[in-house]
């Protein structure tokens, strides 16, 4: 677990060994506000990450190639991340159990999206990550993993994933 902490050095201080004992890599932000900032940076970089997972999973599937095989081939490289590599597999297998919700996702990229608007930017990819994990949401499977997301774009595009 990586812990992203705002707030006062002294009380981040003083909670620090609590910090210790859910993480290893504990990064004091800044002031109060900074830890949950960066906590929706986080966000934003897996969400439109997993899209890229996603897509690319279903463009192999539908070419016909191995998707174990193409894994191994990317997975290391400079397509590789830590959702393709972890959440890729379970992808593959069919296996849609969270590690985090997507129904507490959508409320993270709400909270980008809203604190995006107050300082003025335009985050078109977080909309659009948004707008598919709704639909994932919508399927009925917003207690499932956020890698559910191939299950949407798999509908949009009328095919299955296979197992």
């Amino acid at each position: 677990l990586s812990i992203m902490v705002g707030g006062d050095a002294n009380a981040v201080a003083t909670v620090a060994p609590c910090l210790e004992a859910l993480g290893q890599t504990i990064v004091h932000q800044g002031g109060p506000g900074t830890g949950q900032h960066a906590k929706m940076v986080n966000q934003t970089l897996i969400a439109t990450n997993m899209i890229g997972v996603c897509e690319a999973l279903l463009y192999a599937q539908q070419a016909g190639l191995d998707l174990n095989r193409v894994m191994q081939s990317v997975a290391s490289g400079a397509a590789g991340s830590w959702s393709l590599s972890n959440l890729g597999p379970r992808i593959i297998a069919g296996n849609f159990d969270p590690g985090f919700y997507v129904e507490h996702f959508l409320k993270d990229m709400g909270i980008a999206l809203a604190e995006a608007k107050r300082m003025g930017l335009d985050l078109p990819g977080l909309a659009l990550a948004e707008s598919l994990y709704r639909d994932v949401d919508e399927m009925g499977h917003g207690r499932s993993g956020t890698h559910a997301l191939a299950l949407a774009l798999a509908k949009r595009s009328s095919v299955t994933l296979s197992d």
